[in-house]
């Protein structure tokens, strides 16, 4: 590729994803033009449109890329977006410089003080809560991250480059692009069988991204089997989180790694799988700068989450509503336990909107086992995204493997009504797929009608 200070001009196909659209404002930022296509409009695109990016809904914008000149323009693509897009083939035919997104965020850091976050849950809030920290205590960052964060409003943080934030994919093997300096390794569970074949594999290529990273600088959840700094809450590793208290909704614990100790911290993401974040965060920030280490901790007590991870879209006596991305049996596992821990005394009811086929098939039996913990379970459709159907993958297909007397298939439209009629309920909405859309539009109508 040739330097990136050699274009002015940036296409991302696909620009609407969260993870190209911090890239979008990266390079928008930095003075370049930007534009880019995504299938839908959505409050993110509506929202870069009015950065000043121009966004396309149809391939049939010929126009606007046939002006482009292949001399200046850089083309970014997801690897999410059809095999079948004719803006791909487009600049692919007519030898334009076009990459995946991982390896132009690749080329970004390489010379860079990086600081990654890995895992096959956790990246996204992990990482979120390492920017703001980071944010908080003043050093200039920049940072790209795979959520909205709720403190600023956006998944994208250009202060400066003293050092940058990113999230490590494993997703299509993304993460064997970049150059870290330190990073967490937060989970190696099964996912992305339909990349990766086998569980083993998918294991090998994260140890793979682990030897990128400098000898002492890498940290992992206990029990991985990695050679890294454990970390551990609750129990003996190099990095650990003990005395846990709830006070007032919130978690007060203390936090040592090596040398440093901090007491008393306050972190109000509930669920003990946001303390292992919290201190995931905590160690790369220490990692990076030590003499920071008591402003990092105090930072936690301000951390206001990311959108659809664990979101309270509303809260009352009566009805608690939460908006959650779990889409992963483990996932949905942590959200059961931090609303057993917060919510006890409510009942508990899921509305479940499975994501891909090939997810569904692969861990059919755990998804099984994960949702009947709820006192009532509700499936939607499952969320195709890039797949085809599967013959006999179906939502009805989930819904018989699970063992539970209170289990129902439902529509869209029906979740405005089973919250409408809850009682003394927790209802929590989740998946990767556009529950997140039905999620807003539901927090609207409950805060202008309740």
């Amino acid at each position: 590729m040739k330097d990136l200070k050699q274009f002015t001009h940036v296409f991302l196909i696909g620009i609407g994803g969260i993870g190209m659209s911090a890239l979008a404002r990266y390079f928008n930022q930095k003075g370049l033009t930007v534009s880019g296509y995504d299938r839908t409009e959505s409050e993110l695109t509506k929202t870069l449109s009015a950065e000043g990016i121009e966004v396309f809904y149809s391939e049939a914008s010929g126009t606007h890329i046939q002006n482009l000149s292949k001399e200046s323009t850089l083309v970014i693509y997801t690897p999410a977006i059809s095999k079948t897009s004719k803006f791909f083939d487009y600049f692919k035919t007519q030898d334009f410089e076009v990459y995946k997104r991982s390896v132009v965020l690749g080329i970004i850091t390489k010379h860079l003080p990086t600081l990654a976050v890995a895992g096959t849950h956790g990246k996204t809030t992990t990482s979120a809560i390492l920017v703001h920290i980071l944010k908080v205590a003043g050093v200039k960052l920049t940072a790209f991250c795979g959520g909205i964060l709720q403190n600023y409003k956006t998944n994208y943080i250009g202060d400066g480059e003293e050092v940058v934030v990113v999230e490590a994919d494993e997703f299509d093997r993304s993460f064997l692009q970049l150059h870290p300096t330190a990073a967490v390794i937060n989970s190696m569970d099964a996912d992305h069988l339909d990349i990766y074949e086998t569980s083993q594999k998918l294991v090998d290529t994260f140890k793979e991204f682990s030897r990128l990273v400098p000898k002492g600088h890498l940290y992992a959840k206990s029990g991985l089997d990695l050679d890294a700094y454990t970390l551990g809450i609750g129990e003996e590793a190099d990095v650990q989180v003990n005395h846990i208290s709830i006070e007032n909704g919130s978690y007060r614990f203390n936090f040592k790694q090596g040398e440093v100790h901090l007491t008393g911290l306050q972190f109000s993401l509930p669920g003990h799988h946001n303390l292992f974040n919290a201190a995931a965060a905590l160690a790369l920030a220490v990692d990076f700068k030590s003499e920071l280490a008591k402003e990092f901790g105090e930072a936690l007590t301000s951390f206001e989450g990311v959108q659809r991870r664990f979101n309270y879209i509303y809260k009352s006596d009566d009805l608690v509503v939460i908006d959650d991305y779990a889409h992963h049996p483990k996932e949905i596992d942590a959200v059961y336990q931090a609303i057993s821990e917060m919510h006890s005394e409510k009942k508990s009811v899921v509305i479940f909107q499975p994501h891909l086929f090939s997810r569904t098939q692969d861990f059919a039996e755990d998804f099984a086992k994960s949702l009947a913990q709820f006192d009532e379970v509700n499936l939607l459709d499952i969320y195709p995204a890039r797949e085809e159907p599967i013959e006999g993958v179906t939502s009805d297909f989930l819904l018989n493997l699970i063992q539970h007397p209170s289990k129902h298939l439902m529509i869209k439209t029906d979740i405005q009504h089973r919250i409408a009629s809850a009682k003394d309920e927790v209802i929590v909405l989740l998946g990767a797929g556009d529950i997140g859309v039905e999620a807003t539009k539901i927090s609207k109508h409950l805060h202008e009608t309740i």
